[in-house]
């Protein structure tokens, strides 16, 4: 495994954190811009760039979604914190002895989770990666713990073409591809737009079915391969986190009510099922759904509150590096740089090259804009017109960008922002790893797209 050690070593020395990788994104994305676009106003392009810039970080769109993934990174957080939870992931995490049985244990059940949802996936991947080091701890055996939360991270690799995938679940709502379009492709191509295209065109299609099957069986077994060098790391001090009391105090009756918690968490309930029942999910439902469920599993407000100050921690690297993407995202769109890096590839593709050319700028693409729901309404219609006039259909071409969406997210760190502040890992401590999951990852998507 001398290449593992290698990269590892590069990572090591040279990978800053986040933030400072997303100030290297941010500067690199102005110089592209202000070099192969052109100047849309009578004002100075930097000053245009920077206007772009601007107006993209304080997008009120973008930053409410900010903070509805801060919310369900808190609030995921604070579930698992909860006794009975905390229970579950324990029962679970038993069967991890070593790191070998410990990578397998998590890189399976995260991407199952992360396929019927990637925010539930992004934490309990995070959360049982935590819990196989403490257990480490307790009973003393040695694991390679970066490696254990590599495999915490990969359900970010399959978001996309699970359940909550934004491009799947977008096309699937009525007339969504007719105004996706409007304003965009001529009434001719409008005109040949199917209404919607159902999840079982795309998610639940057998062919990504069959392509997730394979991935659930050979990720787990590159990451034993990975685990069979013996190495094994020191673990992180994890007696800083808070211990609940389970006594109600004399003082604050109310605070430690658990008739008036638990009585609160229902009426939340039945108000979770009366709007969402029968509805695709959205980040307000699945919120609204842990906020309910948080407060009732910890049985009083104060042990809820308690946990909400230990979890809100992890949410620090969201809030001040979303503003930063959504800049990047402003100058992109608005300067056309997406377009140009589509139709750079699309212009050489046929039927067949089409969906790896789309995975491959989908890929790029994501490095600079690390949201599947933001890069679908950009790169979208591209991808759409392009799939139309070439012949191919439109769920392989759409999943194609959802394969390349989601697979580079194991070289870009923002998505493992919650992982690192739950687990104490740097990101240069797991990217070593998920990037070797990302050339595999990669092949089995191209191997997909060609054959199935």
């Amino acid at each position: 495994m001398s290449i593992t050690k290698t990269i590892e070593t590069l990572f090591q020395k040279y990978i800053p954190s986040p933030f400072v990788i997303a100030i290297i994104l941010t500067l690199l994305t102005m110089v592209l811009a202000l070099l192969f676009t052109e100047n849309p106003s009578e004002t100075a392009h930097p000053i245009t760039i920077l206007t772009f810039w601007e107006e993209g970080i304080w997008n009120n769109n973008l930053l409410v979604f900010a903070y509805q993934m801060m919310l369900i990174l808190v609030l995921g957080h604070v579930l698992v914190l909860s006794k009975p939870m905390n229970w579950l992931i324990s029962q679970i995490t038993v069967y991890a002895k070593d790191t070998s049985s410990a990578v397998i244990l998590v890189s399976i059940t995260t991407m199952l989770v992360a396929f019927f949802n990637w925010g539930l996936g992004l934490i309990f991947g995070a959360i049982i990666a935590r819990k196989i080091g403490e257990a480490a701890v307790e009973k003393g055996f040695k694991i390679n713990y970066p490696l254990v939360g590599a495999a915490g991270y990969i359900g970010l690799m399959v978001w996309h073409g699970g359940m909550s995938g934004s491009a799947p679940l977008k096309v699937a709502e009525e007339g969504h591809l007719a105004s996706l379009m409007n304003g965009i492709a001529s009434p001719e191509v409008i005109a040949q737009l199917p209404s919607k295209i159902t999840d079982g065109q795309t998610i639940f299609s057998w062919w990504n079915l069959l392509i997730f099957g394979i991935l659930l069986i050979v990720i787990p077994f590159t990451f034993y391969l990975l685990s069979r060098n013996g190495k094994t790391t020191a673990l992180p001090d994890f007696s800083t986190s808070k211990k609940f009391s389970e006594h109600p105090q004399k003082q604050d009756k109310l605070d430690n009510s658990k008739l008036l918690a638990i009585g609160f968490g229902f009426i939340l309930l039945i108000a979770f099922f009366a709007r969402y029942y029968g509805k695709s999910l959205s980040p307000n439902m699945l919120n609204f759904l842990m906020l309910g469920l948080g407060i009732i599993l910890h049985g009083n407000f104060k042990n809820f509150l308690k946990a909400v100050e230990e979890a809100i921690g992890g949410a620090s690297g969201i809030l001040i590096q979303f503003p930063l993407y959504f800049g990047i995202m402003g100058i992109m769109k608005s300067t056309g740089m997406v377009t140009m890096i589509s139709d750079g590839f699309i212009a050489i593709a046929t039927e067949t090259t089409l969906p790896i050319f789309t995975f491959f700028s989908a890929g790029l693409v994501n490095i600079f804009v690390p949201s599947g729901g933001g890069q679908w309404a950009i790169q979208g219609p591209i991808v759409i017109e392009s799939a139309l006039s070439l012949g191919v259909p439109l769920p392989k071409a759409i999943m194609a960008l959802a394969y390349g969406d989601q697979v580079t997210n194991m070289l870009q760190p923002f998505w493992a922002l919650p992982l690192l502040g739950i687990t104490k890992l740097k990101a240069k401590e797991i990217l070593p790893y998920t990037l070797i999951l990302m050339v595999v990852g990669s092949a089995i998507y191209i191997l997909g797209l060609l054959l199935l």
